[in-house]
């Protein structure tokens, strides 16, 4: 009859090592390389090849060009355009974040209620963000004709004809005008972030602070807010970087104008390159306008690595 034998008191007994698969670092850097040689061709050598051109002035068809350090960088200042297309933006950002936010927000709570179609709510909110925003200029271009836009047309069919005005072609409506579509396209996705991360919440919360006596907006400041701060960090950082670089929408309904009332950073960089081909001094705008958007990226960056560490 064979007895297992026991290991003595204090000895352990030696686990066998498991071998590491050989040549598992050059696999990976081989699945790697073709996303890399991508990422490098049309990402890093473009961002290196434009930051060079900022120290130049180049006119962007000439094959020789010289050196001139931060003489673009230094003549923004002094721009007029300039200025009034950075104070452009920075109205245009707090307006187009702060109104689709809450707007959003606010859709996202009523339809996480017991409402009735909220699958055709939530495709209607949401709709316009997917429509091109050529499409969009041009409907909403259509909507602010002085004379047969359905705007006007509407003013004027309720006796409001001292309000039908000339929308796109004043400075003084002319930028609020182009950021009513703008907001009307942003609505649709903090409002999908949001519902998703109410339906996420917890209810028992809700249920224990209603019976401690907590009120809707106690319930609101308390436990809704603080269970969004995932979602707020995403729409707020997205919205930033967004609203920073916005070119196509104000190209499309007012070309910059009139004058420079809707100018902004990215259209006037647009101007310099193509049209005054002064690309130098233009892709000196684009660095900025770059690293202006890596700036308000890097508090997103920095929370989401803490959340994950």
């Amino acid at each position: 009859m064979a007895t297992a034998t026991l290991p003595a008191s204090g000895q352990t007994t030696a686990r066998p090592r498991r071998k590491k698969p050989r040549g598992g670092g050059l696999a990976a850097w081989a699945f790697a390389v073709p996303a890399l040689i991508v990422y490098f061709v049309f990402l890093v050598y473009p961002a290196l090849q434009s930051l060079w051109f900022s120290l130049t002035n180049w006119d962007g068809l000439s094959p020789t060009y010289d050196i001139v350090g931060l003489a673009n960088y230094a003549k923004m200042p002094s721009d007029p355009v300039v200025v009034r297309a950075m104070l452009n933006n920075v109205i245009w950002t707090i307006v187009t974040i702060t109104v689709p936010v809450i707007i959003g927000l606010l859709l996202a709570m009523a339809l996480n209620s017991k409402v009735r179609a909220k699958p055709v709510l939530r495709l209607m909110f949401y709709m316009p963000a997917v429509l091109p925003l050529v499409a969009v200029a041009s409907i909403w271009g259509w909507l602010y004709n002085p004379q047969y836009g359905a705007i006007n047309a509407a003013l004027r069919a309720i006796g409001l004809d001292s309000l039908a005005q000339p929308w796109l072609g004043q400075d003084s409506t002319a930028l609020a005008a182009v950021m009513v579509p703008a907001i009307w396209l942003r609505v649709g996705f903090p409002m999908l972030l949001y519902l998703a991360a109410l339906q996420g919440i917890n209810t028992d919360m809700y249920e224990a602070a209603t019976v401690d006596g907590a009120t809707r907006w106690q319930q609101f400041w308390f436990i809704t807010m603080p269970s969004l701060r995932p979602a707020h960090y995403i729409v707020l950082a997205l919205s930033l970087i967004d609203s920073f670089k916005v070119f196509d929408l104000i190209y499309a309904m007012t070309y910059g104008g009139p004058g420079t009332a809707t100018q902004v950073m990215g259209t006037w960089m647009y101007f310099n390159v193509f049209q005054y081909y002064q690309a130098g001094y233009g892709t000196a705008i684009a660095v900025v306008i770059t690293v202006v958007a890596i700036a308000v990226s890097i508090p997103y960056v920095r929370s989401q690595t803490k959340e994950h560490a």
